[in-house]
């Protein structure tokens, strides 16, 4: 198709820009004038018991803590873990995220630590999801050492390394106008192109049949006076 081809068709079919053009108004009046989102963040460990050979528990962190941390945190992942805390008063969009201490050379989650993240239109709301889920993976760290029958002097226990801070999502708002006006630009041209090819395709189709009607069986043309009977 030729640029005075696609011209004439845009043409034709204006009204389908128009539409475009109206979608992308509301689109743009969205990124302007966005929904306030909060996005909360906390960080917990698991540390191992105080032994007599390293009292520092955050000095003794292994890989094995890291396995443990990871099997509650797919616990939560699975669709009995989301129902559990709903019920516990989870809300908006929630992530539990390993955190990686590795390095290029030795990629692995090493330390087990784990961030906790909560995404709500209220910054209060937010940071009790967050909460509400780190109490949760205790509970779960907790169950999984008692099903063991670990003694209580030797279990793993759970701590708040950074607590639950709510802050606000921002975004840049020429990037969202950028993305928008490309949108309805490619969208208006393909919608237009395609309500051309249809409706033209569809009055040849008519005129085919209108022209099939007005032939005799044999394919030869009506009279005229006999067709205006």
């Amino acid at each position: 198709m030729s640029p005075g081809e696609l011209f004439r068709t845009l043409r034709r079919r204006w009204y389908v820009l128009v539409l475009a053009a109206v979608l992308a108004a509301a689109g743009a009046l969205q990124v302007l004038r966005p929904t306030r989102t909060y996005v909360s963040t906390a960080i917990v460990v698991l540390k191992p018991p105080v032994t007599s050979n390293q009292p520092n528990q955050l000095a003794n962190l292994q890989p094995p803590l890291a396995a443990v941390s990871f099997a509650a945190v797919e616990q939560l992942d699975s669709p009995d873990g989301e129902a559990e805390l709903r019920a516990a008063g989870v809300v908006g969009t929630y992530r539990l995220i390993p955190r990686n201490s590795g390095t290029s050379v030795t990629p692995r989650y090493l330390i087990p630590s784990l961030q906790v993240q909560a995404e709500h239109t209220d910054a209060a709301a937010a940071d009790r999801s967050v909460t509400q889920v780190v109490e949760v993976y205790g509970k779960h760290v907790a169950d999984m050492q008692a099903e063991q029958k670990i003694p209580m002097a030797a279990r793993m226990s759970v701590i708040l390394l950074v607590p639950p801070a709510a802050v606000a999502q921002t975004s840049t708002k020429s990037r969202g106008l950028a993305g928008t006006a490309l949108l309805a630009l490619v969208t208006g041209v393909a919608g237009a192109l395609w309500a051309d090819q249809f409706l033209t395709g569809r009055s040849r189709r008519r005129r085919e049949r209108a022209d099939a009607g007005q032939r005799e069986p044999d394919g030869s043309p009506v009279p005229v006076a006999a067709a205006a009977r």
